[in-house]
């Protein structure tokens, strides 16, 4: 049987329990150093990420004309209503997700299978300078290299139509076809990423367990049946970071096309992005807003999607 000077005490220590707020104040302050050193960091990405986002899809629910004043007409969903009936919006829209899955599917099979070659044994030697030369266009500036693209793919002077000619193979159409433009921005963009997806999937093939790879190997397996089953199911993580990055940067793709293409020929390239650029600049601001709210939706929603893939456990 308890004392009653234990139940008292066992009561005072319940009573003196701090509550949810009083708890979170203290974790704060007893980290008040971190969380002062994080500060400028949230105070910039809430002043220029996500006010403008907030503001983005305020807008959007505006009328055109009035939409940047102080005296905004809230005209509910009329703008999103307008952009789905809209028939060139669906045209982008599809045309959009059409790029972004085909570059998707060949930056990353790609960076994998380079990846893969590169930790090889093949090419082991001279691996740093094949490394180096596959980041460089990651960190070149973008409009210098869609510049430079854009003359290499000129019908008349472009060096890509003079190493065809050179081979005696079929000139290039380029910019000036809608078929051949569409594959060129794929071609580019797939030149200008693919080195940052490889790099990340080299970084993660250092951490693989050893010991799984060499108990396999004692079982027979050759080295094709290994990375399937073995090395594949481990670089889920690396999968999906660069899943994710591919979706958001193919998505939004827009400095490639206004430096390259301008949405041509014939609307082949008009993806979301561009096509809400140009109803900015006929300041249809409602609208273009109502199609980058669409456009970060989706965004949002394919976000989810690659994280619930990452979080799955099995590896078989």
């Amino acid at each position: 049987m308890q004392s009653p000077m234990l139940t008292a005490n066992s009561a005072n220590a319940g009573a003196l329990q701090p509550g949810p707020v009083m708890a979170w104040m203290l974790l704060i302050w007893q980290h008040r150093v971190l969380y002062l050193m994080l500060l400028p960091f949230a105070a910039l990405t809430l002043t220029f990420g996500l006010w403008p986002i907030a503001l983005s899809i305020l807008v959007s629910f505006t009328e055109n004309q009035t939409a940047l004043s102080d005296a905004a007409t809230y005209v509910g969903l009329e703008n999103f209503q307008a952009v789905i009936a809209d028939p060139e919006f669906r045209h982008s829209l599809s045309l959009t997700l059409l790029y972004t899955a085909l570059s998707v599917v060949l930056n990353l099979s790609l960076a994998l299978a380079l990846a893969l070659a590169l930790s090889g044994p093949t090419l082991k030697r001279g691996a740093t300078f094949y490394k180096l030369a596959l980041f460089m266009p990651v960190v070149t500036p973008e409009v210098a290299t869609f510049i430079v693209w854009k003359w290499m793919l000129n019908q008349d002077f472009g060096a890509v139509n003079a190493a065809l000619s050179s081979l005696g193979l079929p000139a290039f159409a380029g910019t000036t076809k809608a078929d051949s433009a569409f594959i060129a921005l794929v071609i580019v963009e797939l030149w200008h990423h693919v080195g940052f997806y490889t790099v990340v999937f080299l970084t993660n093939l250092q951490l693989l367990d050893a010991s799984l790879d060499e108990a396999a190997r004692m079982d027979g397996a050759g080295r094709a049946r290994r990375i399937w089953s073995i090395w594949i199911p481990q670089l889920r993580p690396a999968i999906a970071i660069n899943s994710l990055y591919a979706l958001i940067s193919f998505l939004k793709t827009f400095t490639a096309v206004i430096v390259i293409t301008k949405g041509g020929p014939n609307f082949a390239t008009n993806f979301v992005s561009y096509y809400a650029y140009t109803k900015f600049d006929l300041a249809q601001y409602g609208k273009a807003t109502a199609m980058a709210t669409i456009l970060f939706v989706i965004v949002l929603a394919l976000t989810l999607l690659v994280h619930l893939y990452s979080e799955r456990k099995d590896y078989r």
